[in-house]
Parts: structure tokens; C-alpha cells; sequence
């Protein structure tokens, strides 16, 4: 079979194709099977495909490696996955690539799955995206990335999320993000959670910010932190609450700070309590100022106390009375000291 020329192998008619034996597939050359017709190539059976030597794999056409039909591209060996070229690789249909087995999709090398295009990887299935190498998650561009359904961002496993590179997470959209699980969420590195955008850490749903690591909280920018909604706020644990430095407690937006429960607010560390501006302090509801400890009350500054609403000052506990420091009971409003109970004032 070997000694006939490639316009003699072009000549076969398609049902002459389909008769040659699996051994006579398995001995055409390789410019023998680079000048098969794409007609040719459709014709070929599911066994004589299985049959192809990589070599001839490998020296196939783009428009041959196209022409294939799923049932085709489901039989490829893992060993002639491997030789396929990059641009073979991406040659493959959309539905040539949805049929693509499991065991395929993990043999393929970072540069081939870095030459799959936006619509092969919108097009594969959540197993297939899940079988993808751990060590080959970081080839994917970052329009491929974008490129994956939200149910394909879900099948991510946990190793192939803390794999991704910055530049990847930071690619996610609002709706792939929000696809997330829980187990992912809590798996993203903390240099990825630091390149996320605002718009990605707004998209963060409650459950998704309450499994956020103590890490990944102190990793977060500003910036980030100003961007969770109030829900999201309101669902950080204390925990993460203490876990805030105080430029991120600074950074809370007063609908932020209004959102914080009561154990919220007494998880505060005392040393950022002080990083509040007097519209945040005001922004507490009463339940939250009550709910301030005394180490944290000590550590007002001047201006925290004087910023406080005559309610909110009503709202204090006669132990919280008792831990205001001189100075800042100096600068208390008139307004603020005619609020005062007798048993605040006795305190």
C-alpha cells in the first residue's frame, strides 16, 4: 500500500477508502495520508480511524482534521490526541470537540489546549472541563476563560481553581463568578482574590463571602472591601470581621457599616476601632453601638464621640459610659451630655 502515489491514493473512491483494512490504514505513509480528500477522510469507519499511526496524525490537514464527525473524533487514541499539531487541535468542530472523551480532554498538553478557540471551549461539557490537566489550567487565555459556561466555571475543580493565574480570575465575569460554589469560592489563592475586579467582588453572593477565608479577607483591597454589598457585609463572620485590617475597616461604606449585626460590630479589633470616620461611627445603629465593647469604646477618639447621634448616646450602656476616656467626655455635645439617663450620668 505503501509504494502507491498520493494521486493514486486520491483516486480511491470513498467506498474504496472504507475497504482498506485496519494493517493497510496503519501503513499508508504519511504524505499518503495527508493527500486523502476530506471526503475521503469522512468516509473512513470508526476502526480505521482507531487504526491512523500518530505520524499520520500529526502530517493530516487542518481541513482533514475539520471533516471529522464526532463518532470519529471519539475513537482518537489518547497517543494520537498527543501528536495532533496545535493547529489541528484547533481545526477540530465545535461538535468535534463536544465529543471529546474525558480521557481525551486530560490528554491533551498545555499548547494545544491553549490553541482551542472561545466556541470549543463555550462548547465543552462540565466533564470535560473538569478533566482538564490541573497543570494546564494556566495555559487557557483569558478570552478562553471568559469563554466557559457558567456551568463549566461550576465543574471547576478545586486544584484547577487555585491554578488559575491573576490574569485569569481577574478575567471571570459578574455571572461566571457568581457561579461559583462555596468549595471554589474557598479555594481561589489570595493573590487571586487580591486581582479580582469590584465588579467581580460585588457579584459575591452571601454564602460565597461567608466562606471567604481569614486569608483571603486580609487579602482583599480596599477597594474590594468597600465593594461588597450590605448583604454581603452583614454576612461576614466575626471571624473575618476581626480578620479586617483597619485601612479595609476604614474603607466600609456607612450602608456597609449600618449592615453590621451586633456581634459584628464587637468583633471590630479594638486597635482598628479608631480607623472609623465620624460618618461611619454615625452610621451604626443603636443595637451596634450598644453593642461595643469597653476596650473598644476606650479606643474612640475625640471626634468618634463627639460625631455620636443623641440616640446613639442613649443607646449606651452605663459600663460603656464608665470606659469613655476624660478627654472624650470633654468633647461631647451639649446636645449628647443633656441625653444622658441618671443612670449613665451616676456611671
Amino acid at each position: 500500500i505503501g509504494a502507491l502515489s498520493t494521486a493514486s491514493v486520491r483516486a480511491f473512491t470513498t467506498g474504496g477508502v472504507a475497504a482498506l483494512t485496519t494493517d493497510q490504514i496503519a501503513n499508508l505513509t504519511t504524505s499518503q495520508a495527508s493527500a486523502l480528500a476530506t471526503t475521503q477522510v469522512a468516509a473512513l469507519t470508526t476502526t480505521q480511524v482507531a487504526a491512523i499511526e500518530t505520524t499520520d496524525i500529526r502530517a493530516m490537514t487542518t481541513a482533514q482534521i475539520a471533516i471529522l464527525n464526532t463518532a470519529q473524533v471519539a475513537v482518537l487514541g489518547t497517543d494520537q490526541i498527543a501528536a495532533m499539531t496545535t493547529a489541528e487541535v484547533r481545526a477540530l468542530t465545535t461538535a468535534g470537540t463536544a465529543a471529546l472523551t474525558t480521557v481525551q480532554v486530560a490528554a491533551l498538553d498545555s499548547s494545544q489546549l491553549a490553541a482551542l478557540g472561545t466556541q470549543q471551549i463555550a462548547a465543552l461539557s462540565t466533564a470535560q472541563v473538569a478533566a482538564i490537566e490541573t497543570t494546564d489550567i494556566g495555559a487557557l487565555s483569558t478570552a478562553s476563560v471568559r469563554a466557559f459556561t457558567t456551568g463549566g466555571v461550576a465543574a471547576l475543580t478545586t486544584d484547577q481553581i487555585a491554578n488559575l493565574t491573576t490574569s485569569q480570575a481577574s478575567a471571570l465575569a459578574t455571572t461566571q463568578v457568581a457561579a461559583l460554589t462555596t468549595t471554589q469560592v474557598a479555594a481561589i489563592e489570595t493573590t487571586d482574590i487580591k486581582a479580582m475586579t469590584t465588579a467581580q467582588i460585588a457579584s459575591l453572593n452571601t454564602a460565597q463571602v461567608a466562606v471567604l477565608g481569614t486569608d483571603q479577607i486580609a487579602a482583599m483591597t480596599t477597594a474590594e472591601v468597600r465593594a461588597l454589598t450590605t448583604s454581603g457585609a452583614a454576612a461576614l463572620t466575626t471571624d473575618q470581621v476581626a480578620a479586617l485590617s483597619s485601612a479595609q475597616v476604614a474603607a466600609l461604606g456607612t450602608s456597609q457599616i449600618t449592615a453590621l449585626t451586633t456581634a459584628q460590630v464587637a468583633a471590630i479589633e479594638t486597635s482598628d476601632i479608631s480607623a472609623l470616620n465620624t460618618a461611619s461611627i454615625r452610621a451604626l445603629t443603636t443595637a451596634g453601638v450598644a453593642a461595643l465593647t469597653t476596650d473598644q469604646i476606650a479606643n474612640l477618639g475625640t471626634a468618634q464621640v463627639a460625631a455620636l447621634s443623641t440616640s446613639q448616646v442613649a443607646a449606651l450602656t452605663t459600663t460603656q459610659i464608665a470606659a469613655i476616656e476624660t478627654t472624650d467626655i470633654r468633647a461631647m455635645t451639649t446636645a449628647q451630655i443633656a441625653k444622658l439617663d441618671t443612670a449613665q450620668v451616676a456611671a
